[in-house]
């Protein structure tokens, strides 16, 4: 189990946190993730009931391989926390989706090491959010002495579909190797008028374009997973609702 001590805004990884239903919640039992050396693994997560609140603890050995996709559809309250380690030539990869509308709080934090030479992060988080829906991304790479090679990515995006929504997100490097790639990126914005007028012009109606546009945004989280067609369906159902 986690410590017992409940969290307060002090603690940068639950800053932005719904702190009542995270008290509901608490403690949270860590579930541990271990892919042998050489070994391949998929996972897929969905974070569908009121309040759900998950940590995992995953360590990669060499060589190791790991995707991990997960789906954030929580009503009220859904936290999804990372705790990743690399060994040598591991490769982890994250996609991860949320929707939400009304008051709900939706959060992914990641916290990435490299503890060793020429491994491979990739993690893609996708967030739709109507209302006064709160979407958060917390992410770290933290590269360690000695871990050359190591290639590192965070890619990070929100829709809001309201003027009421929220989004926080906060992608972070901490690098202490040389001959490394890490690169991170970060948006907030809103559908593209342009591109709505263009597929209205040629005779979609502007609820279909609005969700053809918004189903291929969440569907970046999903690429290339072993289930992705079953995540893509889940995840333009929750937007049907929404």
């Amino acid at each position: 189990m986690s410590a017992l001590r409940l969290p307060t805004r002090h603690d940068e990884d639950y800053r932005y946190a719904d702190l009542a239903a995270l008290e509901r919640a608490w403690p949270v039992a860590v579930e541990t993730v271990a892919v042998g050396a050489g070994e391949s693994r998929a996972l897929s997560l969905t974070l569908d009931g009121d309040t759900e609140v998950r940590e995992l603890a995953i360590a990669l050995a060499d060589d190791a391989v790991l995707d991990l996709r997960a789906l954030n559809l929580a009503k009220v309250y859904g936290r999804l926390s990372l705790r990743v380690t690399l060994g040598a030539r591991a490769r982890f990869t994250f996609g991860a989706a949320q929707v939400g509308s009304d008051g709900a709080t939706l959060e992914v934090v990641s916290h990435v090491e490299h503890t060793a030479p020429d491994a491979v992060s990739r993690q893609v988080v996708r967030s739709v959010l109507g209302r006064q829906a709160t979407g958060t991304y917390l992410g770290k790479v933290r590269v360690a002495p000695g871990a050359d090679g190591t290639d590192g990515e965070q890619s990070v995006r929100a829709m809001l579909l309201d003027p009421t929504a929220t989004a926080n997100a906060k992608p972070e490097l901490e690098i202490h190797a040389d001959d490394v790639k890490c690169a991170h990126g970060c948006a907030v914005g809103e559908l593209d008028a342009g591109a709505l007028f263009y597929m209205a012009a040629r005779g979609l109606p502007p609820a279909e374009a609005k969700r053809l546009m918004l189903q291929a945004f969440l569907a970046e989280a999903f690429v290339g997973a072993d289930d992705e067609e079953a995540l893509d369906a889940a995840a333009l159902a929750a937007l049907e609702a929404l």
